[in-house]
């Protein structure tokens, strides 16, 4: 699924597509085209695509490429697919219950669930917050162990 989406595997691309991404919700999935999960993921993601495009803008980037590890250790991607949201330059963080509110770690149960996060993502930067909450039930979010070393 990743040739229907842009795929980034440079840093100045990430960087490009961060800053000239204005008045949409930028959508950027860290993965590896070949894990299942990324795999199910892109599905989701390229489904929904054309239905949030008005609002959002969805990109791929491929964890493997070595231009882009500053990200995966700024963001602290360890579990892949990680998906992380940015409005207008700013990193917007969502509460979904999980001990990690800067990223969604794993895929979206279906189309529908990922669209309400973006458009919750939206409307709430729209209004200017940094960090929302997520509007699926608990039951649809992915829950994982995390730990945090040297904390």
């Amino acid at each position: 699924m990743s040739y229907l989406l842009t795929t980034l595997t440079k840093k100045q691309e990430v960087d490009s597509i961060i800053r000239s991404t204005i008045d949409k919700v930028l959508v950027l999935r860290f993965g590896r085209a070949s894990d299942s999960v990324s795999l199910l993921l892109d599905d989701v993601l390229a489904k929904s695509a054309r239905d949030v495009s008005k609002f959002a803008t969805v990109a791929l980037v491929d964890v493997d490429s070595d231009d882009v590890q500053v990200y995966l250790h700024y963001f602290d991607i360890t579990l892949i697919p990680s998906t992380i949201f940015f409005f207008n330059a700013h990193h917007i963080k969502m509460d979904s219950g999980t001990a990690d509110h800067t990223k969604w770690i794993g895929a979206f149960r279906s189309k529908q669930d990922f669209i309400d996060v973006v458009e919750a993502i939206f409307r709430g930067a729209m209004k200017g917050k940094l960090i929302v909450n997520c509007p699926l039930p608990p039951e649809r979010i992915p829950r994982y162990q995390l730990y945090y070393k040297d904390v």
